[in-house]
């Protein structure tokens, strides 16, 4: 297992608030590392490159639409995008060269999904150099 895989387990998964987690190269457009079970694929991909590429307003007023299922967006800027589906949600940090993609199921807390996402994708941003 690599270091980045060991680090969406043991810091987002670790929290239990956290239903599956990815890591997306930026410039590729490729997934980078995931954790087991959570297949993203490349049109899922596409759209969260492009919920980011789109101006945020439009992308918080038309939603997401991603693995499938359409969520409600309720929060798009430069650097996040966070999205709803009944109990069900998918967060989306950006740095210059990620997107970490974190989901969470019904049982879980969103805010600490959230918050773990966001304290990772700093981490990401300082130390990760591919």
């Amino acid at each position: 297992m690599s270091h980045l895989q060991n680090l969406l387990l043991d810091t987002l998964l670790g929290t239990k608030h956290v239903d599956s987690a990815a890591l997306i190269k930026l410039q590729e457009r490729s997934l980078c590392v995931a954790s087991p079970g959570f297949s993203v694929m490349p049109s899922d991909v596409r759209t969260l490159v492009n919920g980011f590429a789109k101006n945020p307003l439009k992308t918080r007023r038309e939603g997401l639409y991603f693995k499938e299922k359409d969520y409600k967006c309720v929060r798009a800027d430069d650097y996040s995008l966070y999205a709803k589906n009944e109990n069900t949600g998918v967060i989306v940090v950006k740095t210059h060269l990620y997107l970490l993609v974190a989901t969470y199921s019904e049982g879980m807390y969103p805010s600490v999904c959230v918050e773990a996402t966001e304290k990772l994708v700093l981490f990401i941003g300082m130390n990760v150099r591919h």
